[in-house]
């Protein structure tokens, strides 16, 4: 399921309040129709439609009893901004995934902390803190973002900036041609075509054989 209809999944409250639930601890139908106060019909509906997109699974007991709990871990991104929407769903990596070197970020992966509790608690308080340091570093890289392209936005007269903005935005994220990134910023092939080769002669960009780049 793509990240789009996540969001459009997860615009339900009673679906956000299901899994509020569920993070707590497995539940069965009547428990969680009591904790969000719907009809246990009205239950089952959701939790199908999340089961279906492969958030929730479920397990029954010796009673025959029904148990939901979340399937897997989820981060769903959202960006809004003067320049840009978009939505983006990532799913983490297996643990045995060795964490890859970023040009422009230093992580202190450190040693797997060992099996006792104490370790793990220890080890447990610092990847939150390093998630809350991460979430921080995105909020700066967003607001730098939507500053350096109101800077080259008022470089142009008659609006043309935000066009140029979103090409090299287009052109750093691996989108070299003229079909692919008309299809990105949703703009004539022959307008993105004009921009791409005035961008060429400030010498802001240039053509290889492979497609457009940044110089």
């Amino acid at each position: 399921m793509d990240s789009a209809e996540l969001l459009n999944l997860l615009g339900n409250a009673n679906r956000r309040r299901i899994l509020k639930l569920l993070a707590h601890k497995p539940c069965y139908v009547t428990e969680i129709s009591e904790y969000i106060g719907v009809s246990p019909k009205a239950v089952i509906d959701h939790l199908q439609k999340l089961e279906d997109a492969g958030l929730i699974d479920s397990r029954t007991d010796d009673q025959r009893r029904k148990y939901f709990s979340i399937a897997r871990n989820l981060r769903l991104e959202v960006r809004v901004s003067p320049y840009e929407f978009g939505t983006k769903s990532a799913y983490p990596a297996n643990p045995e995934f060795e964490m890859p070197s970023c040009r422009h970020l230093s992580i202190d992966v450190g040693e797997e902390a060992g099996g006792n509790f104490h370790d793990l608690a220890r080890e447990l308080e610092h990847l939150q803190q390093l998630e809350n340091e991460l979430s921080l570093a995105q909020r700066w890289v967003q607001a730098r973002m939507t500053d350096v392209r109101d800077r080259i936005d008022s470089g142009f007269e008659n609006g043309d900036g935000r066009l140029y903005a979103e090409l090299v935005s287009g052109l750093a994220n691996g989108i070299d041609t003229v079909p692919a990134l008309a299809r990105e910023i949703e703009a004539p092939p022959e307008i993105v075509e004009e921009a791409l080769h005035r961008l060429e002669d400030d010498e802001v960009v240039e053509r290889t054989d492979d497609g457009w780049e940044i110089v």
